[in-house]
């Protein structure tokens, strides 16, 4: 007997969870399959973060790439965007187009500095106090169509048990710690923007716009380059503080 797509793919994400050390190498490796998975069926490439949500925070945690990372930690960085919009409706949102699109301005600014036309956030349901989103990136317009986000809805669906059972098999710890360090680094940015805002005398939007620029130009994450923009300021290492509740 044949086994079907959907079984395949829950095979492979079983094998993945059994493969891997903690909840941020499985979430890598399922953001690369679901990036794949939508570039195949879009004949585009898609790239992929993952975005955990923990009370009424959010989190980069995971990419199929380095920029898909950095291009997901912008938008938790302004704090709106469809993944978190999607996150907060429990349904996929759609960004088709960066230049019509009238919602989230300092978003879609950011997004078309580092030439993204279109993003997709899609939630997954993973327990009472958490949730995550794969969060799809397109260098063009038109490739989220009905048929992608449909594909992108199956996915989650399925990756959605895969999620909870990695969790339930002895990663809490490593879930704690990979959302601790994603605090820490949403602290460097926030205050890092907070300097521009006040040397610069421009808005949050701006001061956004500024680091990213930085970040891409020098091809660093952007928590690389708040952190040092802040280490050079005080003089020596610093530490960010937060409260985790």
């Amino acid at each position: 007997m044949t086994n079907s797509p959907e079984h395949e793919r829950v095979l492979e994400l079983q094998d993945h969870i059994i493969g891997t050390q903690n909840v941020a190498e499985f979430l890598e490796r399922l953001s690369i399959m679901a990036a794949e998975a939508l570039s195949r069926e879009s004949s585009s490439k898609i790239e992929c973060g993952v975005t955990l949500k923990r009370r009424k925070r959010t989190f980069t945690v995971a990419g199929s790439s380095p920029r898909a990372v950095h291009l997901d930690e912008i938008e938790q960085s302004i704090g709106e965007g469809p993944c978190i919009e999607a996150l907060r409706v429990k349904a996929p949102v759609l960004l088709g187009n960066v230049d019509t699109d009238p919602r989230w301005p300092a978003y879609r600014e950011a997004l078309a500095a580092e030439g993204c036309r279109s993003t997709l956030g899609v939630p997954l349901e993973i327990g009472e106090n958490a949730a995550a989103a794969l969060n799809f990136f397109a260098t063009s317009t038109g490739i989220f169509t009905p048929d992608i986000i449909q594909e992108a809805s199956e996915f989650a669906d399925i990756a959605e048990g895969a999620v909870r059972l990695a969790v339930r098999l002895g990663t809490a710890q490593s879930l704690a710690e990979d959302l601790t360090a994603a605090m820490e680094s949403r602290t460097s940015i926030d205050l890092a923007c907070g300097v521009i805002m006040g040397q610069n005398r421009c808005s949050q939007a701006e001061a956004m716009a500024i680091l990213t620029k930085v970040s891409s130009n020098r091809n660093q994450k952007l928590r690389v380059v708040a952190e040092e923009m802040l280490s050079n300021l005080a003089g020596g290492d610093i530490r960010t503080h937060f409260d985790p509740s």
